[in-house]
């Protein structure tokens, strides 16, 4: 299965990918994440990378789609995987496409923007680790606490509710669009935000058409 899940931020994107790369036992793979190792281990894309970001440049989409590409080749992508990160604007989609790069299913995660600016106010990061929490959806055993390492949560600045107004408006904007043009492909399946994340996993195993 290899797959996508669009949604605007704090629609729990992260936390859902985790959850279906265990059940499929698949990767998910974070753009940022392997950009960095790509610099970092000097790989031909990552050196190419690297150039632009020490000249203060955005990466261009064909090098990140590059980099992409490279990381497919490991084995542990070989039954599929989730892809975080990109594309996030049609003509990285368009990227995607070029380099041979196909997918199975695209989940669209629906919520209202009042829902996550009220969700996002809550999110609580922990500052060691980067776990993340919910002062009421998912909270830590221990209050301001992280389960899995004992940091100090924190509320995060990019939290705060016009911080998120903007946020939201940028991907309205910019990645909204995809989900149209997917839809185009036939790959897009929508999936509303249930009252808790477990149901809204269920529906999101539901739409990708796999046992529970």
């Amino acid at each position: 299965m290899k797959l996508i899940l669009l949604g605007p931020p704090g629609a729990g994107k992260g936390t859902h990918s985790e959850t279906i790369a265990q059940k499929l036992n698949i990767p998910t793979i974070s753009t940022g994440s392997i950009l960095r190792a790509a610099v970092k281990n000097g790989t031909p894309v990552g050196l190419q990378a690297k150039a632009y970001m020490d000249a203060g440049k955005l990466v261009p989409d064909e090098v990140i789609i590059g980099v992409v590409a490279e990381r497919f080749q490991e084995p542990d992508c070989a039954n599929g995987y989730i892809l975080d990160g990109v594309p996030r604007t049609i003509p990285q989609a368009e990227a995607l496409e070029r380099a041979g790069i196909n997918l199975d299913r695209v989940i669209s995660i629906e919520i209202s923007d009042d829902e996550i600016v009220e969700r996002m106010a809550g999110r609580r990061v922990c500052a060691s680790c980067g776990a993340t929490y919910h002062v009421t959806n998912i909270p830590p055993k221990t209050a301001g606490i992280c389960d899995k390492c004992g940091g100090v949560l924190e509320a995060r600045a990019d939290d705060e509710p016009e911080v998120v107004r903007t946020r939201l408006r940028v991907y309205h904007e910019e990645t909204e669009p995809l989900k149209e043009f997917y839809s185009a492909r036939g790959l897009l399946r929508s999936v509303q935000t249930q009252p808790t994340a477990e149901e809204t996993f269920a529906e999101m195993i539901k739409a990708l058409e796999i046992a529970p």
